[in-house]
């Protein structure tokens, strides 16, 4: 993401700060689905690793066993509004409103004490950014592994995700079925590549 476009929005979270052993944050986006999270999970769970799922909320209340499941098996649930939604095309007043009727449920399986939110898309408006900042902590990324393009082999995806992550790199992938092939590529081999270097992989 260009620095300008980080600079304009000082509210969300971008990167983490490099540590000692290096740390990766893992994303997951647009789920949960039976059809590709229990990947995820199963992934995660190789190489003992945690990650972020940023939810639909639609697709908590359609599949509540499987958001359970990312919480029992000690992940955590994050907020990507309830219809995927993006800020640029809605009303504050709409877009805050569906943001809470995603939180609303995922408070009945998680609830936290400021929630983490990422904006469909990325999309967000400076108003918006300031005004969901009281409640919720804004997280956008670093690394975008564009599994979700079906233009793009899954051997470029796991290239560019490689040569752009950095110790506390945000990572965004999609437990999403647009996403499932370059994701299901990707996503083992990119957490063998930096295990092997030693990189530990924690939860925002």
């Amino acid at each position: 993401m260009p620095a300008l476009v980080r600079r304009l929005f000082p509210e969300c979270l971008w990167q983490m700060p490099a540590t000692q052993p290096p740390t990766l944050y893992l994303t997951f986006d647009d789920g949960p689905i039976p059809e590709e999270t229990p990947f995820v999970l199963e992934t995660l769970a190789q190489f003992n690793a945690k990650g972020t799922f940023f939810c639909v909320g639609d697709n908590v209340r359609r599949h509540p066993h499987v958001a359970r499941q990312i919480v029992e098996q000690g992940h955590r649930l994050a907020n990507h509004t309830f219809y995927h939604i993006s800020g640029w095309s809605h009303s504050n007043a709409s877009y805050l409103q569906d943001v809470a009727e995603c939180q609303a449920v995922l408070d009945e399986l998680q609830p936290q004490a400021k929630p983490l939110l990422r904006p469909p898309y990325g999309r967000i408006t400076r108003s918006l950014a300031q005004a969901l900042a009281h409640s919720y902590q804004v997280v956008m990324w670093d690394v975008l592994t564009y599994d979700y393009d079906r233009s793009f082999a899954a051997e470029k995806c796991l290239h560019h995700a490689i040569q752009n992550t950095r110790p506390g790199s945000i990572t965004v992938f999609h437990d999403s079925l647009k996403a499932s092939r370059n994701m299901r590529y990707v996503l083992p081999r990119y957490l063998a590549h930096f295990a092997e270097q030693g990189y530990e992989f924690a939860l925002l």
